[in-house]
């Protein structure tokens, strides 16, 4: 259920540029006020009058039903506050988006430091940095990075330290030139830094840590020290994510909320942002990020040595919300690194939590089509991977009068869980509690079930003797007990892995929808393994990660699993923004296009709702790096038309049924050369050395088309894309039912005919 907003405010403007800021302040929520920014920036002007257009959104799914609070009408306020700003500088410090690690007795606790920096005007690139007032401490820049007219970039350096440092702030010159080379410029920035005492068994304060999310983006979490130091006995950390909405250094309610654990570090991911990616994608790696940098933060400095985590460190997961069906999520998709689990107050999925049925293209879609699209959220499906679960402790906690996520969402957990045979999984079902109470960790029955984890539980993972492995997306799954799904043979599709291990040591394994899969001997020592008729014997000496793969007659072991020139492709466009560096965008040699446009406002929406950078490049730069090699790290997505040279250069090397022909695409036999067609599909990265890479192809014939496709990009979760969709101009009318065709990628990049629909 949603209720729209909408209004045009007449706007003069003349000599400086606007800055608008629309602040969207609801009580609805249920961890107290939401406020949500957003800006528009307008470029100089002499005088023009500007109609402002704004539309807001009351969902439920994020508000609650204003019945819950005795109203019968769901209020919401919209405050604009409008300023100009003058346009004094080109380039300008924004030191709200700055990352900065706190000093525990002058050492820094992490080696990542961001300065935001925002284009008033002109292409700048970032060259060095110099800290005017201590030598103790060097930063230096990760990259030169180059930031486009309008859009703010995190500059990236790496901390190095030679002394302790105590001094409140660090002054920086930082070295600034035009794209062009003709206009140098040196900007000072201010750069507060928060001090703490050394901690001990009675005092302390959460501390805020950083480091390199992807590479090069600085990202800060928070951490609360163990009561008791470890040395040699390295309790699990507690990973503890956040419900949606909630910022974890802005409200201290979150880190208060759990006692402090007398053995375990608590970890509080920022999973980007406080609203995130639902804990998927970019927010999971965020929280695994977080938990490597924390053991790496500690071995770094001797000061600590007695605090610190084993090396791919194992973990209680812990959640509230969005936070507890991300810790649902977490732990089903990556169960070796789980010890137990308490999810509060989950969801199972978007689907269940608010239905899209009543959307207006579900009135005009076709089944077939739908059930491809809807293929899509099934990554997300936290009860179709709870197999994963079963010899995990599980304790979910729910209020039994939540009226945000009812109730019934965790004792469905707990049921399917224990449908499956699970023998330690329960519900704490608090009656007359809502969805958010003070005392949802702290009490008697979490705390010792916490306790009983972290004193009992092994720290390598149990070792079963039948279990299933369910997995949807390779990419973005781990092991269990040692066994791994590396592809699928119809993506999209669930992948099963059941294993018996008899007492002699042997596996007998079976399959459905797999295509290759490996075992890890540090984790599981088998014998043999049978598959259907083959059966595969293990040398004791055979260390490390065995795969196995069809040979034409059955399974074999191979040094590399076959098809792994190209890594499975993912089942859906969000898996482009899952990137091992910033996200380039590649526009035309126009500096003045719409493909400009398209690409400055994605690059704004990444940085705002994720907190993930990007770049712009001309396609004349990106044709350069393709022969010489030195494309940046990370995905690409080409933005423009078939006709420009990088889409024809790598749809020509036909690693995709996407073709070329003249200037007209065609895909699998179809011709595309309707003019309002549009098409939006993942290509595997030009560099083959990068197999976990990605490129995500925009391609238009027009600025209608391409604002059409440019609304598919996928910047939030719940949104139905596939691995390739073509559009019309129908959809601007009906939705999803304007589409002529999507699918699936097969698990070699090839034609998916079980998974693919043209309707028209």
């Amino acid at each position: 259920m949603a209720h729209f907003l909408r209004f045009s405010l007449p706007i003069l403007a003349s000599g400086d540029s606007l800055f608008l800021n629309g602040m969207l302040e609801t009580s609805m929520t249920w961890n107290g006020p939401c406020l949500e920014q957003s800006s528009f920036r307008h470029h100089p002007i002499l005088e023009s009058l500007l109609y402002m257009r704004f539309s807001s959104v009351l969902t439920m799914r994020l508000f609650g039903d204003p019945a819950a609070k005795g109203e019968e009408i769901p209020i919401q306020t919209i405050r604009l506050d409008i300023q100009l700003e003058a346009q004094n500088e080109l380039l300008v410090h924004e030191p709200s988006l700055d990352v900065v690690c706190d000093f525990v007795d002058g050492k820094a606790f992490g080696n990542a430091f961001g300065i935001a920096l925002r284009s008033i005007s002109g292409w700048w690139v970032v060259k060095s940095a110099l800290i005017r007032n201590t030598k103790a401490v060097v930063l230096t820049i990760k990259r030169d990075t180059v930031i486009a007219p309008t859009q703010t970039r995190i500059v990236p350096f790496s901390l190095s330290q030679s002394d302790v440092f105590r001094l409140p702030n660090i002054d920086a010159e930082l070295e600034v030139i035009s794209r062009d080379g003709l206009h140098k410029k040196i900007i000072t920035v201010i750069l507060p830094v928060h001090h703490q005492c050394p901690w001990n068994q009675t005092s302390y304060q959460p501390i805020k840590a950083t480091y390199f999310y992807a590479l090069e983006m600085p990202t800060a979490f928070l951490v609360v020290p163990p009561v008791l130091q470890s040395f040699d006995k390295k309790s699990p950390p507690i990973l503890a994510l956040h419900g949606a909405g909630v910022d974890i250094f802005d409200q201290s309610f979150w880190t208060q909320s759990i006692p402090r654990n007398k053995r375990s570090w608590l970890v509080f991911p920022s999973g980007r942002t406080s609203w995130g990616l639902d804990w998927h994608g970019p927010s999971a790696q965020d929280a695994w990020a977080t938990i490597d940098s924390l053991f790496e933060i500690l071995q770094a400095n001797t000061d600590w040595k007695h605090w610190e985590i084993d090396s791919n460190a194992r973990v209680v997961l812990v959640g509230h919300s969005n936070g507890g069906q991300g810790a649902w999520y977490l732990a089903s998709r990556y169960p070796d690194r789980v010890v137990g689990v308490i999810p509060a107050a989950a969801y199972i999925k978007s689907q269940a939590y608010i239905p899209w049925t009543m959307s207006r293209s579900a009135h005009y879609t076709d089944p077939a089509l739908r059930a491809i699209l809807d293929s899509s959220l099934t990554p997300d499906d936290n009860d179709l991977h709870l197999s994963n679960l079963v010899d995990i402790p599980v304790l979910a906690v729910h209020g039994g009068n939540d009226t945000n996520v009812p109730v019934w969402h965790s004792r469905e957990y707990v049921s399917i869980l224990k449908t499956l045979g699970a023998k330690n999984a329960s519900i704490r079902e608090v009656p007359n509690e809502d969805h958010w109470f003070s005392s949802v960790f702290d009490n008697e029955q979490v705390q010792g079930f916490l306790e009983t984890l972290l004193v009992t539980e092994p720290r390598s993972p149990r070792s079963p003797k039948d279990f299933t492995l369910t997995v949807s997306d390779p990419r973005a799954s781990g092991t269990l007990h040692g066994w791994k799904v590396e592809s699928l043979i119809f993506p999209g599709r669930l992948a099963l892995l059941r294993v018996k291990i008899d007492e002699a040591g042997s596996a007998q394994v079976i399959v459905s929808n797999v295509h290759s899969f490996s075992l890890d001997r540090c984790l599981s020592v088998c014998k043999s393994v049978q598959i259907g008729a083959s059966l595969i014997p293990i040398s004791s000496e055979r260390s490390g990660i065995i795969r196995f793969s069809p040979d034409g007659a059955g399974w074999t072991i191979a040094d590399t699993v076959k098809g792994s020139q190209e890594k499975h492709p993912p089942a859906r466009l969000q898996s482009i923004l899952s990137s091992n560096g910033p996200i380039s965008f590649i526009i035309s040699n126009d500096t003045n296009s719409r493909e400009l446009s398209v690409a400055l406002r994605l690059a704004h929406d990444l940085q705002i709702y994720h907190r993930l950078d990007s770049g712009i490049l001309r396609e004349s730069e990106v044709q350069v790096h393709l022969q010489d090699g030195r494309l940046p790290p990370g995905n690409l997505v080409f933005i423009g038309k078939q006709s420009s040279a990088f889409p024809r250069t790598l749809l020509s090397e036909k690693r995709t049924p996407f073709e070329i022909k003249g200037n007209v695409l065609g895909l699998n036999g179809q011709v595309l050369d309707d003019p309002n067609t549009g098409s939006i599909f993942l290509h595997p990265h030009p560099d083959r050395k990068d197999l976990d890479g990605l490129v995500l192809f925009v391609l238009s014939n027009n600025h209608e088309s391409l604002e059409r496709l440019a609304r598919l990009f996928p910047i939030r979760t719940g949104v139905v894309a596939p691995s390739w969709i073509v559009t019309s101009s129908l959809s601007n009318r009906i939705g999803t039912g304007g589409i002529r065709g999507t699918g699936l990628w097969s698990q070699s990049w090839g034609w998916n005919d079980a998974s693919s629909t043209w309707i028209w």
